[in-house]
């Protein structure tokens, strides 16, 4: 039995033992639990940890646990409901009010139960993450002079520098100076539309484009513009028409590995691109969020945009999210000029600075000969995963699949019969016990037809990627449906 599992079922035991106690009643010592319930000493610390965090028992160093007192049960402590439904209209009465629209966000980054086979999540399974490596380098970088003190505003000079290593190349133009750490790729895109882009503005987004940007833009009350993307990446003739149209002052794209489509920019386009928004006195935010999930069979990666760059159009994202670990929320964000300044300012006033411990374990973490081994066994599993997806669409599903299939990235983009009800797909697709991504959250505007995201990261093995595709043909096909 692995310590998680047993941290819980030890957990769940105790709740069904405290109707036993009084409040305030002492329950067994911890040698007592130990020996009844034949587990660790840690283990019985952090259930009671646990409990202690839910409320039901009180944990007194040097005297035990204690049953803690049950909610309303002192005099005058019933708790009446109350009424919110004032703010329905305080919420809504203000002229400007910018709802997020984070569903999109949400639909991904919520964990499914456990009958039902992840092909939805944002974020790799467990399993293809370097968990050893990570806890190595935490403890090491715990034990760093200075790790819990406070850090530069703009972050670690020495992660900065490895940032601007990695993203501008060996001898690259960019330096430390034009790093920025952040805490995740998700708030750099925040810093940078709310430090580029005024309240009002329009922002031209790739179409179909990840729901994080469109989320962030409308909170900071922005208008996102799309701008259709083909195999090639974002059409460059619609780019600049969209630019004349709307005058915006910045595009934000991922040219590599786009999602949802898996689109790598091209080499013409990508001069244009710049090209084009240096024209229109523009920004390109880019999204490098896939470099590290590249597969083990792609061809060399082109450069960032940021590395061919020097007039600071771009202002570049590199996250380290995906590949390490959701709880590593360390990013860079790069800028040359005045850009700079105010991406500093917007930082500061949001977060202050991104915790120390955690950018000195991610020091410690690039640093590792691990971490380069973890991204070799990754990009092997990626591959797997992907070709089994392909291959059980292939076989069951395959008039949904494009002609192009993306080596790098961790999703799919299927493109359903035009008139299909995609939400009633997901829906089926979840009844059957497995989960998936439906298209139109990634659509700044009208879908041009329905689609289905489908990732093969999140699931626990390339078996489990087979079958969820299985349970997703056989939640299709009940209506008649032969791809």
């Amino acid at each position: 039995m692995n310590e998680p599992s047993s941290v819980t079922e030890l957990a769940d035991s105790l709740r069904r033992d405290l109707d036993r106690y009084s409040e305030g009643e002492k329950l067994p010592s911890s040698r007592a639990l130990v020996e009844r319930h034949q587990v660790s000493p840690v283990t019985v610390s952090r259930a009671i940890a646990l409990l202690v965090t839910e409320g039901l028992v009180v944990s007194r160093p040097g005297s035990g646990v204690f049953r803690a007192p049950r909610p309303g049960s002192g005099p005058g402590s019933a708790v009446k409901p109350g009424d919110v439904s004032w703010q329905e209209v305080t919420l809504s009465a203000e002229a400007g009010t910018h709802v997020p629209g984070a569903a999109g966000l949400l639909a991904t980054l919520t964990v499914p139960p456990p009958d039902v086979i992840d092909l939805n999540g944002g974020y790799p399974h467990s399993s293809l993450l370097p968990e050893r490596t990570l806890a190595g380098a935490l403890a090491r970088a715990g034990r760093r002079p200075g790790a819990w003190g406070r850090p530069p505003v703009d972050g670690l000079t020495e992660l900065r520098a490895w940032f601007a290593r990695d993203i501008g190349g060996p001898g690259g133009s960019l330096g430390a100076s034009d790093v920025l750490v952040t805490a995740g790729g998700q708030s750099a895109l925040t810093t940078a539309l709310r430090s580029l882009v005024s309240p009002g503005a329009p922002v031209l987004v790739e179409s179909p484009g990840y729901p994080g940007t469109l989320a962030v833009a409308r909170a900071a009350g922005l208008r996102p513009v799309p701008v259709p993307v083909d195999a090639e990446g974002v059409r460059t003739d619609l780019l600049a028409d969209a630019f004349e149209a709307t005058k915006a002052r910045a595009f934000v794209c991922q040219p590599l590995f786009q999602n949802p489509t898996g689109a790598v920019l091209s080499t013409p386009r990508r001069a244009e691109v710049l090209r084009i928004a240096r024209a229109a006195g523009a920004f390109v935010i880019e999204d490098d969020f896939a470099r590290r999930l590249v597969h083990a069979d792609a061809a060399a990666l082109p450069r960032p945009l940021a590395a061919d760059d020097p007039d600071g159009v771009v202002v570049h994202v590199r996250s380290l999210t995906k590949a390490a670990s959701p709880s590593l929320r360390v990013a860079a964000l790069t800028a040359r000029g005045p850009a700079m300044e105010r991406l500093r300012a917007v930082q500061v006033v949001d977060s202050f600075f991104v915790p120390r411990p955690l950018q000195e374990a991610t020091l410690e973490l690039v640093g590792d000969p691990g971490w380069a081994r973890h991204l070799r066994v990754l990009a092997a599993e990626l591959r797997s995963r992907r070709e089994a997806a392909v291959s059980a669409l292939r076989r069951g599903l395959p008039g949904l699949l494009g002609a192009s299939v993306p080596a790098g990235g961790y999703h799919l983009w299927l493109r359903l019969p035009d008139g299909e009800d995609e939400a009633a797909v997901v829906a089926a697709a979840l009844r059957a016990g497995v989960g998936v991504t439906p298209g139109r959250p990634y659509f700044a505007a009208e879908a041009p037809g329905p689609h289905l995201r489908l990732s093969y990261a999140a699931a626990e093995s390339v078996a489990q990627v087979a079958e969820g595709v299985e349970r997703l043909r056989r939640a299709y096909a009940p209506a008649g449906r032969t791809d």
